[in-house]
């Protein structure tokens, strides 16, 4: 697997469940990691569906199919953005979601049906309980997991602290 991204970036993974309302709130924080490291911090989704929230499963292989068409992150805060409406509309809203943002909407529904995606997702989760995630968002960055799921007070500060040490040692993790 060859690494593409720039020497000096450091990687956030991102436990995230696009059914979860603290995941929504979240999204500040990552506009704000965003906007402060811009290309030095790569963020990472990672699947972590919840069985509590019934659309989270087909959520996740819908954000799949986002990065699929190259729109990933504005994908996933557009669905975040109607968790409400997910949560009593189900899947037709994930496609409805494609449709406003000009992707192809019908490979969405295509993906949702044949099941493509489901072996990140599965993998995902599985990565994810293999290292102790047990809600989202869940971070981990240099090696440290940061859990959201239960308070997300001075999470940003202490990914900021650990990326910034991170950048400063030139020591990354992929």
């Amino acid at each position: 697997m060859s690494d593409s991204s720039p020497a000096s970036t450091a990687v956030l993974d991102i436990w995230c469940e696009l059914q979860c309302p603290d995941c929504r709130t979240a999204l500040e924080d990552l506009r704000a990691l965003r906007a402060r490291y811009g290309d030095r911090l790569e963020l990472r989704l990672r699947h972590f569906p919840l069985e509590k929230h019934k659309h989270a499963f087909a959520a996740a292989q819908a954000a799949e199919e986002a990065a699929e068409q190259g729109r990933l992150w504005p994908y996933v805060e557009a669905v975040l953005a109607r968790v409400e409406e997910l949560d009593r509309g189900g899947e037709s809203v994930l496609v409805e979601v494609a449709r406003e943002l000009g992707l192809d909407a019908e490979e969405f529904d295509t993906a949702l049906i044949d099941g493509r995606h489901i072996l990140i997702v599965d993998a995902d989760q599985a990565e994810g309980k293999a290292i102790g995630v047990t809600g989202t968002p869940t971070y981990v960055v240099g090696g440290e997991r940061l859990d959201g799921g239960k308070s997300q007070e001075g999470l940003r500060e202490r990914v900021e602290e650990i990326v910034d040490r991170l950048l400063a040692q030139g020591v990354f993790r992929k």
